[in-house]
């Protein structure tokens, strides 16, 4: 890092603690999360006295404590991102903090008319697992992702998306319900997150819960895997851990 120089091109003076404070602030918004060992070798410190400069962040609001003594961007952090940082950059942190919570595959989801687009993943090492859908467009009414995000809409919203799509090119692509949809919604505002389980593709259990709109623009974050290691409890855990996320992220994101 270049240090501060005055105006006689003498260097001036730097308060190590302040400047290694900076040093992990830069280091946890560019990495997604820091744990106290990295942190200490990244500044050159003992691991106790890089554990009390993280826990002086989180006590400010600049990092959070999340498992497995690992550091992620807090709200005062993130509220520093400029406005016009995209969706994916912005919610980055939170998709990983969901993946190394989960071990699953986790998708950042955008809702276009009636359709999920998918900008980021992190895709689960597991030798069985839910594989990455960066780049496709699903329609929302038989995603996870989609379902939580019509939820927050007015129904009017939606019937008028969906009456447009209905009419378009692909209409008879679809295959909706109108109806059943809105008992689908009304369940996942309900429950809180919304569910798929092989309606979207065979051999997928994946749930979701919205982020809101950010900079205009509606997203939603998933935990994904094969139905075949999916239990009710596993399901109970991941669920808790996307609403938990959610909070975390309408806080920071929405207050930005």
């Amino acid at each position: 890092m270049n240090r501060v120089m005055r105006n006689n091109g003498e260097p001036a003076p730097r308060v190590e603690s302040v400047h290694r404070a900076l040093v992990l602030l830069k280091l946890i918004s560019e990495e997604g999360s820091l744990s106290v060992t990295e942190a200490a070798q990244a500044v050159d410190i003992h691991p106790a006295t890089a554990q009390r400069l993280l826990m002086t962040l989180v006590g400010d609001d600049f990092a959070r404590q999340g498992e497995k003594r690992r550091y992620f961007p807090g709200p005062a952090l993130l509220r520093t991102a400029k406005n016009t940082a995209s969706l994916k950059e912005r919610v980055r942190p939170f998709l990983e903090r969901l993946y190394e919570q989960s071990g699953e595959t986790v998708h950042l989801a955008s809702l276009i008319g009636t359709e999920v687009h998918h900008p980021d993943c992190l895709e689960s090492v597991q030798p069985l697992r839910f594989g990455s859908r960066v780049g496709t467009r699903v329609p929302a009414h038989v995603t996870s992702e989609g379902k939580s995000m019509l939820a927050e809409l007015p129904w009017e919203e939606v019937e008028a998306r969906y009456s447009v799509a209905l009419l378009g090119r692909l209409g008879h692509t679809l295959h909706v319900d109108l109806g059943e949809l809105r008992e689908e919604l009304e369940r996942t505002r309900e429950r809180g997150y919304a569910t798929n389980f092989e309606e979207s593709e065979p051999g997928i259990a994946a749930f979701a819960v919205s982020l809101g709109r950010i900079d205009g623009q509606h997203g939603s974050l998933s935990i994904a895997m094969p139905i075949a290691r999916y239990s009710d409890d596993l399901g109970e855990s991941m669920a808790e851990y996307l609403k938990t996320i959610r909070t975390d992220a309408r806080d920071a994101l929405h207050s930005a």
